[in-house]
């Protein structure tokens, strides 16, 4: 609750401000890179051992920059929280999993605001998108609780973490 707390009015500020894409895109995508390295490594042996619950006010700061980073990237800010989640061990694996399809929801609602109050436009293809994107979470929601197992969902977080950072960094 405090990560969301923090996040929305940011996802909102960050969604709003059209920075040049350079600013930020090689940053981000490396740091997505090394987070993606960093999970199939021994540094992931830690994750779901040693579980707590996060300071609430640290737990703000974080989510209002992940809020900010979402909306000036247009993404939903969960391949920003998963990692974090997971390496400072405030949830585990499928806790994450639940809790950042959530995080991205609202999230993205609130960068999406921001952006339509800077733009005064929407894509056309917002519709297709909406429906693209539940269905992918239904999809994503199914496997992660009856058929993956904590390990194969860092694996799959991996290969997100690394499309989106070379995404980011070639585009």
């Amino acid at each position: 609750m405090p990560i969301a707390i923090g996040a929305i009015p940011f996802a909102f500020l960050g969604g709003f401000i059209n920075a040049p894409s350079h600013i930020y895109k090689s940053i981000v995508g490396l740091i997505l890179l090394l987070s993606a390295i960093s999970l199939m490594t021994n540094l992931s042996s830690r994750i779901d051992k040693d579980l707590k619950k996060p300071p609430f006010f640290l737990a703000m700061i974080i989510g209002s920059l992940i809020g900010f980073l979402a909306g000036l990237t247009g993404t939903g800010g969960g391949i920003f929280l998963s990692p974090l989640l997971l390496f400072l061990g405030w949830g585990s694996t499928k806790t994450t999993s639940g809790i950042t399809a959530l995080f991205i929801l609202i999230n993205s609602s609130f960068g999406l605001l921001g952006n339509y109050s800077s733009v005064q436009n929407l894509p056309t293809q917002l519709p297709l998108f909406i429906g693209a994107t539940l269905i992918g979470a239904l999809i994503g929601t199914t496997l992660g609780i009856k058929f993956y197992t904590a390990n194969t969902i860092k694996k799959v977080l991996a290969l997100v973490l690394v499309i989106a950072g070379f995404k980011l960094l070639l585009t």
